[in-house]
């Protein structure tokens, strides 16, 4: 993440709408950017979550709880919230050996499930997305990638322990593509995500920084599962500042509005404020 000054120019710059998808093939009901905010990058320029009540909870490097630092986690990914409970996806240094998850109940208290890396899996935790039937946890690494991690949700899936511990991965979403560099993952339905990639290569797919769907064939049920990934369309990359690189991050679903938002960080001395843009 980027630490700059704020000028006005990167806010002026960037208050432009327009549509931001067009229909596919199958006649499918296409995105529409609806809406530009802004939040402080350092505060909440890693991710967001709607809540229950159509407020939004941001997270960002600040954010970070300080005895959770003082454990070695410097990271904290896109969260999720499910049935009152917030889940954040936390990550250590490049020497790290496990990642975490926590999980913050409707009454405040938050317990830690620590999850050791199987050989192969990358130290990355970039985001946490909640199942709508809230059993199942699904997170992602980073680089490129053709599955996304799924575990049994901590504390709204029996099978976990009920304050904290161990937390084993129960299988895998295996993807039909292969995604890179994705930041942040939210579920539309019980059968389709919607993933914000800060690729910027144009070689997986057509667009630079592409929003991506996944659809799954059934609903997650604890079995293996393989999931058809395509590009929607490319996220908004406008500012007034152009020395330096744009930053995809988080991206969220709100159930009871049907609003989908998604981060992008400025590039420059703009990158003190994450725009949020709204689709419809």
């Amino acid at each position: 993440m980027k630490r700059h000054l704020l000028t006005l120019g990167c806010l002026l710059g960037s208050l432009v709408l327009g549509a931001a998808g067009t229909a596919s093939a199958t006649g499918e009901p296409h995105w529409v950017e609806t809406g530009t905010a802004y939040t402080d990058t350092l505060g909440g320029g890693q991710g967001l979550a709607s809540r229950a009540d159509g407020t939004l909870l941001y997270r960002g490097l600040a954010s970070i709880p300080l005895d959770l630092r003082l454990k070695g986690w410097n990271h904290v990914g896109d969260p999720d919230i499910a049935r009152g409970y917030t889940f954040d996806a936390y990550q250590g240094p490049d020497t790290a050996t496990s990642k975490m998850f926590a999980v913050t109940t409707p009454a405040g208290k938050r317990y830690e499930y620590v999850h050791r890396l199987d050989p192969g899996e990358k130290l990355n935790n970039s985001f946490a997305t909640v199942s709508p039937d809230g059993q199942w946890l699904v997170s992602g690494e980073w680089g490129d990638q053709n599955r996304l991690q799924v575990f049994p949700a901590p504390l709204l899936n029996p099978a976990t322990p009920p304050t904290g511990g161990a937390l084993k991965e129960a299988w895998q979403i295996t993807l039909d593509k292969p995604v890179r560099d994705i930041q942040g993952c939210d579920f539309v339905t019980d059968t389709r995500l919607v993933c914000a990639s800060n690729d910027a290569t144009g070689t997986l797919f057509p667009q630079i920084r592409p929003l991506l769907q996944v659809d799954l064939p059934r609903k997650l049920d604890g079995q293996p599962i393989t999931g058809a990934v395509r590009s929607l369309f490319a996220l908004p990359q406008r500012s007034v500042c152009t020395d330096g690189s744009f930053e995809t991050e988080g991206v969220d679903y709100d159930p009871t509005s049907g609003t989908l938002r998604a981060e992008m960080i400025p590039p420059g001395a703009c990158a003190v404020a994450t725009a949020v843009y709204s689709y419809r």
